[in-house]
């Protein structure tokens, strides 16, 4: 794909950017090197490479997610600033 300066134009348009004439060109030149890169990439063959989500093996740092006993409502609520005995009170935010 041949990326012309029309299309940079068209994009900054579209992405409602000012760009000048320098920039114009600067842009231009940045991303038809970009798109060549890509164009390099999409030449490799990648019959046997299996897909994955990251370049790296990565694994959770979390503890597993297994059901277990919640507190009791007065525990929790014996620790909140405000409350009526069955629920948080805050203040009004939308000041309804």
């Amino acid at each position: 794909m041949h990326l012309t300066r029309e299309d940079v134009e068209k994009v900054s348009l579209l992405a409602r950017l000012r760009l000048n004439n320098e920039e114009l060109d600067t842009m231009t030149q940045q991303l038809r090197s970009t798109i060549e890169y890509v164009d390099q990439l999409a030449e490799l063959n990648t019959d046997d490479v299996e897909p994955m989500a990251h370049a790296v093996e990565i694994s959770s740092v979390f503890r597993a997610d297994e059901p277990q006993s919640s507190l009791e409502r007065s525990e929790v609520l014996a620790a909140a600033p405000h409350s009526d005995g069955e629920c948080f009170l805050v203040p009004a935010v939308l000041g309804w």
